[in-house]
């Protein structure tokens, strides 16, 4: 079946954020579980290192699948927050709407309060506690 997922690295907290991430989505964390960078052969990973993520995912809003991994230093990986994406949620209500921006914002940066803006949405903006960026427009009237 075809679908769309989102690929997120973070430095050594991927847990941390998807287990935030299902708190405010609810459901529960889909392929077949977590998968540890421990739980594959690799004599060349450092004990510190055995208990990252090596796989997660987990179902947000209409079917969008998150994904995320570990990228530590360690390993050679350097993770760099940027500004380029936001990830847009349409919710089907205005209250499920303030749910998720309340649950997303809090620890982060509201940057647009949400508010009824002249094209029809409700719309606001908000960067949550790990750096991730989102984007809210409910149309409902």
């Amino acid at each position: 079946m075809a679908r769309t997922s989102t690929y997120l690295n973070f430095p050594r907290n991927t847990e941390e954020v998807f287990n935030f991430y299902k708190s405010v989505f609810g459901g529960e964390f889909g392929g077949g579980g977590v998968a540890r960078m421990g739980d594959f052969p690799n004599p060349q990973l450092a004990e510190e290192d055995k208990n990252l993520i090596m796989h997660i995912e987990l179902p947000i809003l209409g079917g969008h699948v998150l994904m995320g991994t570990d990228a530590p230093k360690s390993m050679g990986f350097e993770v760099v927050q940027g500004n380029s994406i936001h990830f847009n949620l349409e919710p089907d209500t205005r209250e499920e709407t303030k749910r998720l921006f309340e649950a997303l914002s809090a620890g982060g940066v509201v940057s647009t309060e949400l508010q009824d803006m002249f094209w029809g949405a409700y719309y606001g903006t908000c960067t949550d506690k790990f750096g991730i960026q989102w984007m809210f427009n409910c149309t409902e009237k």
